[in-house]
């Protein structure tokens, strides 16, 4: 036994443990101390002390009868937890493929990285005219159409700290004073929605409206971007509409539910 209290005194060993009887647990439904024991093959106090520890932390718990165990509710937060990214990442990359397919626009969701918008989902329209993908890459927020719609959520003071340095300048159209930045932020959260005309690059224009999830937490900026011969920023609004309609319709499945709105 002295073999058996060297591996579970070692910190992979002991989790390795703790793993298998939440394992035979999952696998019969419950299950107590001598059974879990037995098909370990350790003592009954080893097996104790691991419950003891899962317990503790929610991992399983005591079914009413007290001689047995069960899956605790922390696992089930965490599956739960798991699931809902996952079934956000699918929603968003469905989402994206219908507006990349509704306009021929190339359509992505991004995320605020400091500074740095980042596109983490895309669908390639039908009008691209070359084989680009923005996925992984990182843009200065505030010279884009989904940076803009981000940094909006921020409060100003620390949007004012974030963008404290001299603003690049990539086109002549790029916002560099901090203090317009912030008027147009200002607007873009009071619309709901965001444009970029040719701010990172001439020749290219994008628009973008804010997904949130069921806490009204901003998750996602929702873009499309084309060149400028097809998205007329002069005649934007079919695809402003189109655009925070699609955000709206995925915070919708996300269970979030705007200030008035009513529905289950």
């Amino acid at each position: 036994m002295a073999e058996e209290s060297a591996e579970t005194d070692r910190p992979v060993g002991a989790v390795d443990r703790a793993l298998q009887v939440m394992e035979i647990i999952g696998n019969v439904g419950s299950a107590g101390v001598t059974e879990i024991a037995l098909e370990l093959g350790v003592h009954k106090s080893t097996v104790s002390r691991i419950l003891s520890s899962l317990e503790a932390r929610g991992f399983v718990e005591q079914v009413p009868d007290g001689r047995k165990y069960r899956i605790g509710l922390t696992v089930v937060r965490l599956a739960g937890s798991t699931m809902a990214t996952l079934d956000m990442t699918k929603c968003g990359q469905e989402t994206c493929d219908a507006v990349a397919a509704q306009t021929g626009e190339t359509t992505n969701l991004a995320v605020l990285n400091q500074s740095q918008a980042i596109n983490v989902i895309e669908a390639a329209g039908s009008s691209s005219v070359a084989l680009r993908t923005w996925v992984g890459q990182a843009s200065p927020a505030y010279a884009t159409s989904s940076g803009k719609v981000l940094l909006a959520e921020l409060p100003e003071t620390e949007l004012r700290d974030m963008l404290s340095g001299e603003l690049e300048r990539f086109t002549e159209s790029t916002i560099v004073d901090i203090d317009e930045l912030v008027d147009e932020l200002r607007t873009i959260k009071r619309r709901g929605w965001a444009m970029a005309v040719e701010e990172l690059e001439v020749g290219l224009v994008a628009f973008a409206a804010p997904v949130r999830d069921h806490t009204g937490e901003l998750v996602w900026a929702l873009s499309v971007s084309g060149p400028r011969y097809r998205l007329d920023p002069d005649d934007a609004q079919e695809i402003v509409t189109t655009v925070t309609a699609a955000a709206a319709d995925l915070s919708r499945l996300f269970g979030y539910r705007a200030a008035g709105s009513t529905g289950a």
